[in-house]
């Protein structure tokens, strides 16, 4: 009986070489190293290599790398009919890998793999080894897994927080990797404190620190970055200063460390219950038509919108929408308020000026009709004939007015977004960038 793994047409290989970016393949090959090595062996028996393709990615999970995925879908279509590569765990170290590469030599579109020194083609006991060889790498790497989390749990135990140290400290650059102790920065430490210090006893805000750090110090951060104000609050709610340390993050698995603190925990506690604040109430958010589709001229933050009630001594109360800068990337920022009356009216002399995008708003005029002509077919009786018979009869930027001027909020929100054009406030003026 004719073995059904020989090869009826010649067989062209791909040479595929990867390495892992991930420190448990560290002592592979390179990827030159396994290039060469491949290359020696198909000249040595003479097998035809149409291509060679290289991968510097993990093969942990499955389907995650496109140049082993490409290939893959290469071999369904007949490019290729066979693999050369290092070693088996260089396919797969994952079972769904594993099991596309068993399915295509099960297919027949896969003749051949050949490693250095193995063979493995459409024969049970060659399929077996080479899913037994896959099995063990992924075994291999399920056992590093939880080797390193061990280490890294041994490592908390003794004191020392697994990773880069926060802002105040440094590593030991000379010790070998895994035993690196953690000292005191002297150049930042001090300011650390300071920032503690000030919260405490000052009452100092977060806004407060950033001015001071800005105008009064040369803190930086280790790449010689601006310090932001997201960062001074991570660096008061970090316990690492006074000494203990939580890993991992969110466990609430707390550490002893071995590092010399900045700051005391009594400093620590009283800061924290200073920057603690109750969540605000909202019994009712407002949502207004233009928030997030503007920005602010001057200091490009966005533009955000409160309401003022005007109470009169008849009775009646009048409400009025003001739109201005949230100040977010300028705290400074002196730009006035504007009615939203104003601004809408500004909004509609541009709209003649504006680039719309013709698509998005024609879908939107096109259901604004069927849902006129619903209404006339179910409340009035009529069939809606006088519509339009064609959407590019309809006027887009007297559209675009109508919707300014009588549409809902969310209607108002829906066109904004068909605009090509940024909108900016300066001085109560609304302009058109780009």
């Amino acid at each position: 009986m004719e073995n059904q793994s020989t090869p009826t047409t010649p067989i062209q290989y791909c040479l595929y070489a990867r390495k892992s970016t991930e420190s448990d393949e560290l002592q592979a090959l390179s990827i030159d190293s396994q290039i060469k090595e491949m290359l020696e062996m198909a000249k040595a028996e003479n097998m035809e290599i149409r291509e060679i393709r290289k991968e510097s990615h993990s093969a942990k999970d499955s389907g995650q790398r496109p140049v082993y995925n490409q290939l893959l879908a290469d071999i369904r279509t007949g490019m290729f009919n066979g693999i050369l590569c290092w070693a088996p765990d260089r396919l797969s170290r994952n079972a769904g890998d594993l099991g596309s590469v068993v399915d295509l030599m099960d297919q027949g579109k896969l003749t051949e793999i050949r490693t250095h020194g193995q063979r493995f083609t459409n024969n049970p006991n060659e399929k077996f080894l080479l899913m037994i060889l896959g099995s063990q790498a992924k075994l291999e790497n399920d056992h590093k897994g939880e080797n390193v989390k061990r280490g890294l749990r041994a490592k908390c135990e003794q004191g020392w927080r697994p990773g880069r140290p926060p802002l105040g400290y440094i590593h030991d650059k000379y010790a070998d990797k895994g035993d690196k102790k953690v000292f005191v920065d002297p150049k930042r430490a001090p300011y650390i404190k300071k920032m503690f210090e000030q919260v405490a006893h000052e009452r100092l805000s977060g806004r407060d620190l950033l001015r001071w750090i800005r105008n009064e110090t040369d803190f930086k951060t280790r790449n010689n970055k601006n310090v932001y104000l997201s960062t001074i609050y991570q660096i008061l709610a970090e316990s690492f200063y006074y000494g203990e340390f939580e890993y991992p993050i969110g466990s609430g698995k707390f550490y002893k460390g071995k590092h010399d603190p900045i700051i005391t925990r009594e400093l620590f506690l009283k800061v924290r219950d200073k920057l603690t604040v109750a969540p605000k109430r909202h019994p009712g958010t407002v949502d207004f038509a233009f928030t997030k589709l503007l920005y602010c001229g001057v200091c490009g933050s966005g533009i955000t919108a409160e309401e003022k009630f005007k109470h009169q001594l008849n009775g009646n109360i009048h409400r009025y929408v003001y739109y201005h800068c949230t100040c977010g990337k300028d705290r400074d920022c002196k730009q006035p308020a504007i009615r939203e009356e104003e601004l809408i009216k500004q909004m509609v002399v541009l709209m003649d000026e504006i680039d719309i995008d013709k698509l998005k708003t024609v879908e939107k005029i096109k259901k604004e009709i069927q849902r006129f002509q619903k209404f006339n077919y179910i409340m009035l009786g009529n069939d809606g004939n006088e519509m339009p018979k064609k959407l590019s009869d309809v006027n887009i930027k007297n559209y675009t007015k109508y919707i300014l001027l009588e549409g809902t909020k969310q209607e108002k929100r829906d066109l904004l977004e068909c605009l090509k054009s940024k909108l900016t406030l300066v001085d109560k003026t609304v302009k058109l960038v780009g």
